[in-house]
């Protein structure tokens, strides 16, 4: 589908940026009015272009990811956290146009458009790909994150004049853009191939070919003629590309699974953490947006209901959404025995934590003098209910096991509003084994002795669960990612690869039974307000009722 429009109306698209809780204007005519010489200049402008995808991936983008797939269910409490059905909506497969969880579009085309504007001011058309490596492989990114989401997107490749007519290319054009963008900046030599804290959270080598295999793996869904229209068995001619990449990674020896599954996503995470190819730094006071325990903890976990000590050994000024409980199908995956991973699932009878060291402590979590039981399946007040709500009291807390992969501090809570100082990965070392793994097993060509077996065995050693004595399956590929990458950000796209999007789980199909045919529903609608603003695209499909 192409969709022709006047940069006019573009404007609104490319202008509105929200991050967290505010809204940012971008005059993209005086945005580098005057590009610095230095180094450190460059790199201070360059910031805009690396942590634009900052505000989204701390809360909107994730909703919508997490929430669409068999991770989370959102439930409501009597009238509360409702909010217009947003979170409901994704986790029954009833998204509209609407929602605030796909309304972060802005950000993403901002971003770009300051790529680009970046580009010109590093010299455009004579400018070197060495020189401007670092905007192709960002501007790589973004797309990527508009095509997997939303479907057909317009190729931004240049700042876009006060006249010029703007193009939603098909899908399968973009990604044949980023995959161009991706591969003149990899083999431009702009890219760093250090890793350290001078290039955490920046776009390297590393994270450009680690994007490149992302984008390989699933090039039989972003090709297909209609996301509808894809199976998990149609031909990927992009398999043997993806298995070598994931080979220049792993050859590098810049990454690896040393640190253990906890500490990974604690706090204090950081360049130090050797299996983070590329992650979003947060900061709870300078860098904000990531609110991740907001959501997915008990919900008044702060305190033990009479203002003493709460979950985590200390009484906090704050309590949670807690609305995001965690499907029964996801919770059954974390049962291996030994596997350091499931202790991230809060569930059935709770202990108190030690907020320093998020040890489990022998003392049981009381609440007004009750002990808290979380269940794992979710009873609704009144069965059917498209609102999910479970009642607006003790009980209707305790349904559904929580999360608590993400480490908080007290301080969090106690001054920062609830934002958190964990920086979120985006692309691991483990990852790339996994989908190397994978790979093979669609039917690439196993290299340097590696197969999937080793690969994936590679993965159950790190984090201590049992090891595999023969060939993994792909249902044990997927499964084993729902594990490993669990409120990360993949676990909707992997659904949709593997062709499981569709699949029960939850109260999915028991409130809206439509959701198992409704294949269109793999995309996002676009949100209202960036039709509005381009009155000719065409909404995708399914949407525009």
């Amino acid at each position: 589908m192409k969709s022709y429009i006047k940069n006019t109306l573009f404007t609104g698209l490319l202008l509105s940026s929200v991050t967290a809780c505010t809204d940012l204007d971008v005059d993209i005519k005086s945005t580098y009015t005057s590009y610095p010489t230095t180094e450190i200049a460059t790199e201070a402008k360059m910031a805009d272009l690396y942590y634009g995808f900052r505000g989204p991936l701390g809360r909107r983008y994730t909703e919508a990811a997490w929430l669409s797939s068999d991770e989370f269910t959102a439930v409501t409490y009597g009238g509360n956290w409702y909010d217009g059905g947003n979170y409901v909506h994704a986790t029954l497969h009833m998204s509209n146009p609407d929602d605030a969880h796909i309304d972060w579009l802005g950000d993403i085309t901002g971003t770009i458009t300051k790529c680009n504007q970046a580009i010109v001011d590093l010299g455009g058309d004579k400018a070197t790909d060495e020189s401007i490596a670092k905007a192709l492989a960002m501007r790589a990114f973004y797309h990527f994150i508009f095509m997997d989401m939303f479907g057909d997107a317009p190729i931004l490749d240049h700042v876009i004049g006060s006249d010029e007519a703007v193009v939603r290319s098909p899908r399968a054009e973009v990604a044949a853009f980023i995959e161009s963008d991706l591969l003149r900046a990899i083999n431009s030599g702009g890219l760093s191939e250090n890793v350290n804290a001078s290039t955490y959270g920046k776009p390297t080598k590393w994270m450009a070919e680690a994007l490149l295999v992302k984008l390989y793996l699933n090039w039989a869904v972003y090709t297909s003629s209609d996301v509808a229209n894809y199976e998990p068995t149609l031909t990927n001619a992009k398999l043997n590309d993806a298995v070598a990449y994931c080979d220049e990674i792993i050859k590098s020896g810049k990454f690896d699974l040393s640190d253990s599954y906890r500490k990974k996503f604690m706090p204090d995470n950081g360049s130090q953490i050797k299996d983070f190819i590329y992650a979003m730094p947060y900061d709870n006071a300078t860098a904000q947006g990531m609110t991740y325990a907001r959501f997915q903890y008990w919900p008044k976990f702060n305190n033990n209901g009479s203002g003493g000590a709460g979950l985590f050994g200390v009484t906090l000024s704050k309590n949670a959404g807690g609305i995001f409980t965690i499907t029964p199908e996801a919770a059954d995956r974390f049962s291996l025995a030994g596997d350091e991973r499931n202790e991230i699932i809060l569930k059935d009878e709770l202990f108190t934590y030690n907020i320093s060291t998020f040890a489990k402590t022998t003392t049981p979590y009381l609440y007004n003098g009750q002990r808290v039981v979380l269940t794992k399946n979710i009873t609704l007040l009144t069965p059917g209910d498209a609102s999910m709500n479970v009642g607006d009291n003790f009980n209707g807390w305790n349904q559904g096991y929580r999360c608590i992969k993400w480490g908080l501090q007290a301080a969090d809570y106690d001054t920062y509003n609830r934002n958190q100082s964990n920086d979120v990965p985006i692309f691991r070392y483990a990852d790339i084994l996994l989908m190397k793994a994978e790979a093979i097993l669609r039917g690439a060509t196993a290299t340097n002795g590696d197969t999937p077996m080793s690969l994936f065995n590679q993965i159950r050693s790190y984090v201590k669960a049992p090891t595999l004595t023969t060939a993994p399956t792909l249902q044990d590929i997927l499964d084993e990612r729902g594990r490993e990458f669990f409120s990360e950000m993949w676990r909707r796209n992997d659904l949709i690869r593997f062709g499981q999007f569709e699949n029960d789980w939850g109260l999915k199909h028991v409130i809206n039974s439509a959701a198992k045919t409704q294949k269109w529903r793999r995309i996002f609608p676009i949100p209202t307000n960036v039709m509005n603003s381009n009155t000719n695209w065409t909404q995708n499909t399914g949407y525009n009722k």
